[in-house]
């Protein structure tokens, strides 16, 4: 393991930059191929009461979990460096953003991975709403909005109390008396098994190749941001990057800003590259498939929708800190009680948002 530091240290951004380009690659190819989508999945039940897509979303954040705890027990990757286990739960932002960004990704007509790969395979109506969704974020972040957002997050954040970290395991450690390892493994082990138990008590879903696979994949690109960032991880270096796995709603917009400063930072991260690796493998299995056509907005409604959607989701995904990848995914799969929050208002957020189209085009 210390080898390859070692051999990652030689140069970690190139390093991390083709590593999470090929990750990006592969998450777009798979999320096209097997029609992988955490909104769709609300869809499916919505209006057909057909629970696997998102049995396959449950999967992939079990995965996660599993592959990403295992990482760090073995020294990997520290999560605890992470964005997500900072010990200010910041409550309100997961929860108010969850429901926004949920709301947002039904009127998008998908979340920023989903419209990653439509854009990957011709579609310009995804194109501009990662452009807004991009926009609204970095306002969001460092813009017009972000004194309000700060403000907000000032006034709401919570202290995780005698836990170093927000982690579930760190929590339940602190409250029981043991130490964060065994509470983690404990925490990851009933999670875990609880959701696989879920995924595969179905039979509809058990038979269903494609879905088990889509999950299992997500879930293992996930894993491999992980342990590709955690072993760049240097933190002697002069400003050390914190590990992390795949995210698309900051990442969205570091693109564009390095698309537009490419002469002032000419190796882009790795957040960058899994936006442009993920476009790339869903060009390449849209192309493969047959599929790839250049399509765009149907009519006036359509494009209001979605662009309000990506501002949505831009807003609601920074204020909670991720989307249905970046905190449904990578989130939970460090155990961090705002994300398990985040999840559930994404969840809840886009049943509202159903209700909410749903009407809208029947006053059309």
């Amino acid at each position: 393991m210390n080898t390859l530091r070692d051999i990652i240290a030689r140069d970690a951004p190139l390093v991390l930059a083709l590593g999470g380009l090929l990750i990006g690659f592969v998450f777009g190819a798979v999320v096209y191929r097997t029609n992988y989508c955490a909104m769709g999945s609300l869809s499916d039940i919505y209006n057909f009461r057909d629970y696997r897509r998102f049995r396959a979303w449950i999967l992939a954040a079990a995965t996660a979990l599993i592959g990403t705890q295992l990482l760090a027990g073995a020294g990997v990757v520290p999560l605890e460096r992470s964005m997500y286990l900072v010990p200010t739960l910041n409550w309100v932002g997961h929860v108010g953003g969850g429901l926004v960004f949920g709301v947002g990704m039904v009127l998008a007509g998908g979340c920023p991975s989903r419209n990653l790969a439509r854009a990957g395979g011709g579609d310009l109506r995804s194109l501009f709403t990662l452009l807004v969704l991009g926009l609204a974020a970095f306002m969001t972040i460092a813009g017009l909005l972000a004194p309000l957002r700060a403000a907000l997050e000032r006034a709401t954040g919570v202290a995780a109390g005698a836990s170093a970290t927000q982690s579930l395991g760190d929590l339940a450690g602190a409250w029981v008396g043991l130490t964060p390892a065994a509470a983690n493994a404990t925490a990851t082990a009933a999670i875990g098994l609880a959701a696989l138990a879920y995924c595969f008590a179905s039979s509809k879903f058990r038979t269903s190749r494609v879905h088990v696979l889509s999950g299992l994949a997500v879930g293992l690109a996930v894993v491999a941001g992980w342990a590709l960032t955690g072993l760049a991880y240097d933190e002697m270096a002069d400003r050390p990057v914190a590990p992390i796995s795949l995210t698309y709603i900051r990442p969205v917009g570091d693109t564009l800003q390095w698309l537009t400063l490419f002469t002032a930072t000419p190796m882009p991260g790795f957040g960058v590259t899994t936006v442009l690796g993920a476009l790339a493998g869903a060009f390449a299995a849209a192309v493969a498939m047959g599929r790839f056509h250049l399509a765009t907005f149907s009519d006036t409604g359509d494009t209001v929708r979605n662009l309000l959607g990506a501002a949505l989701m831009g807003v609601g995904g920074v204020m909670a800190l991720g989307c249905t990848v970046g905190q449904a995914l990578t989130g939970v799969s460090t155990l961090a009680l705002g994300s398990f929050l985040a999840f559930a208002a994404i969840v809840a957020g886009g049943f509202l948002g159903l209700g909410l189209l749903e009407r809208w085009i029947l006053a059309e």
